[in-house]
């Protein structure tokens, strides 16, 4: 086993010479990194909120996230109407009570567009100190940052929604860095806000923790009862959150097990029943493991620093390998989709082993350099691997991978959000509201607002005191029930068409104040 970590991964002696203990003395943040995360910022706060000034944001999750942390600040308990239950029975995100500090200056959404905007943007700057760190230069280095800023699901999971787990993002990051330099406190500040991030990433966590103490030698060089009990700490602590959060805080809150159980029907009906038959019976999951489906994800996963991968540097991935095993045996396709949320705890592990890669070359390189200079008389290959044509690979994938495209689909619909928001403004802000996917997220700050996909048949439409549709561009999983209900309302002696434009319609119950 040792020899085999060996083979994986650097020995001591090069991790030495590569990686110091300290970052070096140098500005910590050159002008351009600072500039590139405050231009990603920027950039990803203005497309987020765009998208949700056309409605294209969405109940599921943003108008989930945005109903409870404003729930938490005017100090109702958080139970979503969309859930049905407390917000703790859906992931544990124990961070929604710090961002309901936010709503409690003043409750608008924004504050979670900008919080994730600077959250995946800063990711950045643990990047830039990592590279520099492995021995990287300053262009390489802030190459890199370039590259975790142009991996296409950051930019992505921007634009849908809002999700707890970006602020984990550049925690990961950070808490490798306080690793590599023994910083315990600072490392186990990062573990706790990664497990109030949500509950699945404990995962994470503990396979981090694994990583730290059995391969990576740049954490282990040095001084070793430091690092060890860092890696110690993620490994317990992650699966001890893990165990809490499942067996615990979930069911205790929701009743039953986590919903994401279910996506994994064919292993199981319970987390410990599905971790049971994963270890019992591998062959369950054989056609899941060599499908095309899975070689395709995993192919696109590490398209954008195809480059910059070895098998010998391939340890810090790790990390990633439970969020990877939850995402290729899902039986739910969107979890192996570069448009969600699911693979961004891959990023950091698949970028720390591109880092560790680029410094085990450019050590090659110097240690050759220094055996046999070249002249220009030799002939030599052309470096692919220099920081301009890194940044053009990414911007190409980018390109290719990136749900920019989406805004041209945005602005098709945009001649009904005039309409729109004229209706919304018309709503009382206590009233319950049945609506559609897209416009649920603007009238979240209220106890009770429920989409279409809730009810059972139009006639539950009249347990509600408004109703918002908007006929000409609807969700399309609730198309016809939508036009069903328009129908149904217009005939009802209990509500009145109050206002209709562009064919958004808004019924309020009659004597309703």
């Amino acid at each position: 086993m040792q020899n085999s970590s060996e083979n994986l991964s650097i020995s001591s002696e090069e991790s030495r010479s590569i990686l110091p203990d300290k970052l070096p003395p140098a500005q910590l943040f050159p002008p351009s990194v600072i500039l590139m995360t405050g231009a990603a910022a920027a950039i990803f706060f203005l497309c987020s909120s765009w998208r949700h000034a056309l409605f294209q944001s969405t109940a599921w999750d943003l108008g989930i996230f945005d109903q409870v942390i404003y729930l938490i600040a005017q100090g109702k308990p958080p139970i979503s109407s969309f859930l049905g239950f407390h917000i703790m029975g859906d992931h544990a995100s124990l961070i929604f009570y710090i961002l309901a500090l936010l709503y409690k200056i003043s409750p608008d959404v924004h504050w979670l567009f900008g919080v994730q905007a600077v959250a995946l943007a800063v990711g950045a700057l643990p990047v830039w100190s990592l590279s520099s760190l492995a021995g990287l230069n300053h262009k390489k280095s802030a190459a890199m940052a370039a590259v975790y800023l142009l991996y296409p699901v950051v930019f992505n999971i921007n634009l849908f929604d809002f999700h707890p787990e970006v602020i984990a993002l550049p925690a990961i990051l950070w808490a490798i860095l306080a690793a590599r330099l023994s910083q315990p406190w600072r490392f186990c500040a990062a573990v706790i806000l990664i497990l109030g991030c949500k509950g699945v990433l404990s995962l994470t966590v503990a396979a981090m923790g694994l990583w730290l103490l059995l391969f990576d030698r740049e954490s282990l060089s040095g001084k070793n009862r430091v690092k060890r009990a860092i890696a110690l700490f993620a490994i317990i602590a992650g699966t001890a959150w893990f165990l809490i959060v499942t067996q615990a805080i979930i069911p205790g809150f929701r009743g039953t097990e986590s919903g994401s159980v279910g996506r994994y029907a064919y292993l199981g009906s319970s987390v410990l029943e599905i971790a049971a038959n994963l270890l019992l019976k591998p062959g369950l999951v054989l056609g899941k493991v060599l499908s095309l489906d899975t070689l395709k994800y995993l192919f696109l996963s590490i398209l954008p620093v195809i480059w910059g991968l070895s098998p010998r540097y391939l340890t810090p991935l790790v990390g990633a390998l439970p969020t990877l095993v939850l995402n290729v045996l899902s039986e739910e396709p969107f979890q192996r989709s570069f448009a969600y949320q699911y693979s961004l705890p891959v990023i950091p592990f698949l970028l720390l082993a591109v880092i560790s890669t680029e410094a085990g070359r450019s050590k090659k390189e110097k240690r050759e350099g220094e055996k046999i200079p070249i002249t220009h008389s030799q002939f030599s290959i052309p470096n692919l691997n220099t920081s301009k044509t890194i940044i053009v690979w990414s911007l190409i994938v980018f390109l290719f991978l990136g749900e920019y495209k989406d805004f041209w689909l945005y602005l098709n619909r945009a001649d009904t959000a005039q309409a729109t928001r004229e209706a919304v403004s018309q709503i009382q802000p206590q009233a319950s509201v049945l609506t559609d996917n897209r416009l649920a997220p603007h009238l979240a700050h209220r106890s009770t607002i429920k989409a279409l996909s809730q009810i059972s048949s139009e006639a539950d439409s009249v347990n509600f005191d408004f109703v918002l549709l908007n006929l000409r561009h609807p969700w399309p999983d609730t198309k016809e029930i939508g036009d069903r209900t328009a129908n149904y309302l217009k005939k009802s002696p209990n509500f009145k068409l109050k206002y209709h434009k562009n064919d958004v319609l808004l019924f309020q119950k009659f004597g309703y104040r």
